[in-house]
């Protein structure tokens, strides 16, 4: 039997993003997504309800403020408490946990999904997947970018603008482009 192009995702294999079974996934997320943004805010509560339907796991009193986007939601998996403020984006090919109280700041990007590195890979879509975690009570800084395959130690502080490219330990502070240590506590 061959494997589907989302087993292979899933598997952390190089496999196609040009794919119908995954094109309908990212379809159902974009769907969820958009409901989550159109809602007014009473209305929508802490996350939209096909939204919190749509995402591998949410924690008690975990808020996602509008506007949010992700590309397929279900390897999302939210600890109790956590806060992404407006503008984020998950593309979560791989699964992306983000431990309980963390907070992540206004146009945080996770991105899981490394492209091919020869062009005509690039064309055919070939990508591999990387899971990204986020420690309990980390604080991740507006608009810094978190890479695939990337885990953020709990207490752990990513500056704002801060393009993370390695594991950052826990109860450290880094910044800058490439993210560098500046403070352990």
């Amino acid at each position: 039997m061959t494997a589907s192009e989302r087993m292979k995702m899933a598997a952390g294999e190089w496999y196609t993003c040009i794919d119908d079974e995954l094109e309908a996934l990212r379809v159902a997320a974009r769907d969820a997504v958009f409901e989550h943004n159109g809602l007014p805010p009473r209305q929508r509560g802490d996350i939209a309800p096909a939204l919190r339907a749509l995402l591998g796991g949410v924690g008690e009193g975990a808020r996602i403020e509008a506007p949010f986007h992700c590309a397929y939601g279900f390897n999302i998996h939210l600890g109790e408490g956590i806060f992404l403020n407006a503008g984020c984006t998950i593309l979560d090919t791989a699964p992306v946990r983000i431990g309980k109280g963390a907070l992540l700041g206004p146009n945080v990007q996770i991105y899981c999904a490394e492209h091919h590195r020869e062009a005509a890979g690039r064309l055919a879509g070939l990508e591999i997947a990387r899971p990204v975690t986020i420690g309990d009570n980390a604080w991740i800084g507006g608009s810094a970018v978190i890479l695939a395959g990337v885990s953020i130690g709990e207490g752990a502080i990513v500056g704002a603008g801060a393009v993370v490219r390695r594991d950052v330990p826990a109860n450290t502070t880094v910044v800058g482009n490439p993210a560098r240590v500046v403070t352990r506590r």
